[in-house]
């Protein structure tokens, strides 16, 4: 299995997503810092990696306090915390995982030695937690798939696999249930401009576990679902609100608008830490905008003249009305009835 994050000797290791698919790499990372510039740089990325990936960066910052005072420990922590907050707007795991090791920090140990060690072990549990999770939530999205046909033709945009989370995948987590069970023919990827994670990521993965696939430009999308070689369309998502409103990789809104006409299934898979009950609905969400050279230039060559303006959103937002259900760990559910597993 694929683990993009590892705790070991005291340190995490990554492994670094912008050299895959040419070379398989782990970086060490041992401070806080280390970490901000990796999920910023997206050395890691994907909503509940990222989560994992910031809740090791807390137990890191948190080692580096000499103070032992614990009021002081704290006031060190938060600055940290908001550090490590400002790295990626959108992707809601990276602020729940920061206040479930601040409530740690703030709740559990009677000194700053205990409140060191008890963040380590609510940090492995949110890994732990967090593989569990996407194995259930594969479970989920298996027996939410159309019945028929027997053997699916599915596509996914982006990379939601074991990269973007603590080693299973949410929408590839559905793939890869849906592959042991026997049920899936093979997996369109879209290629998912501009920072490719689709051609580079996502296929790699499937290569690696001998998963049929097919890498497709993501304009291709429209004219594959045309011709009736998709039978669904599965994604992951970076925040949803509490309405079923999703923030997936830019272009999934596109890609949903186009199932909705060929009326074929998409689904948003999703663990539970990735809806923000708190907010209504997906017009509140913020959408992280990134460098424009992911847009206009390809390794070392420029794809346009100078004098151009650009636009280089991470996200958009799926309305909820285009979405068939939201698969979490809870069972799969339209986007109208996700507000009732917020007890969950």
């Amino acid at each position: 299995m694929i683990f993009p994050v590892l705790w070991q000797d005291d340190r995490a290791l990554l492994i670094d997503q912008t050299r895959l698919p040419g070379e398989l790499i782990q970086v060490p990372i041992t401070d806080y810092q280390e970490m901000a510039r990796a999920i910023k740089t997206m050395i890691v990325r994907g909503a509940p990696a990222i989560g994992v990936a910031a809740a090791y960066g807390m137990c890191l910052g948190a080692r580096s306090i000499e103070t032992e005072e614990l009021g002081e420990f704290l006031a060190q922590l938060e600055f940290m915390a908001e550090e490590l907050r400002q790295t990626r707007p959108t992707a809601v795991n990276l602020f729940w995982a920061i206040d479930q090791m601040l409530n740690v920090a703030y709740t559990q140990g009677e000194n700053v030695a205990e409140v060191k060690a008890q963040m380590l072990a609510q940090a492995q549990a949110i890994q732990a937690q967090d593989l569990q999770t996407c194995q259930a939530i594969g479970e989920a999205g298996l027996a939410a798939l159309p019945a028929q046909p027997e053997k699916l033709r599915l596509l996914t945009h982006c990379n939601a696999g074991a990269l973007a989370t603590a080693g299973y995948g949410t929408a590839l987590g559905v793939v890869r249930s849906a592959w042991a069970a026997g049920r899936l023919e093979r997996l369109f990827a879209d290629e998912t401009r501009p920072r490719l994670q689709g051609a580079k990521l996502t296929t790699w993965e499937c290569v690696q576990e001998g998963i049929p696939v097919t890498l497709i430009t993501d304009s291709m999308a429209g004219h594959c679902l045309q011709k009736g070689w998709i039978d669904a369309v599965v994604v992951g998502a970076d925040r949803v609100a509490r309405n079923g409103d999703a923030a997936n990789k830019i272009g999934t809104y596109g890609l949903a608008a186009l199932c909705a006409m060929h009326k074929i299934p998409f689904y948003v898979a999703a663990p539970l830490s990735t809806v923000d009950f708190e907010l209504a609905d997906g017009s509140q969400i913020p959408i992280e905008e990134r460098d424009p050279r992911e847009i206009y230039q390809l390794g070392e060559t420029r794809l346009c003249p100078e004098g151009v303006d650009f636009y280089n959103p991470a996200f958009d937002v799926t309305p909820a009305e285009l979405i068939t259900a939201i698969i979490t760990e809870a069972g799969a559910v339209p986007p109208g009835q996700l507000a009732h597993l917020n007890a969950v």
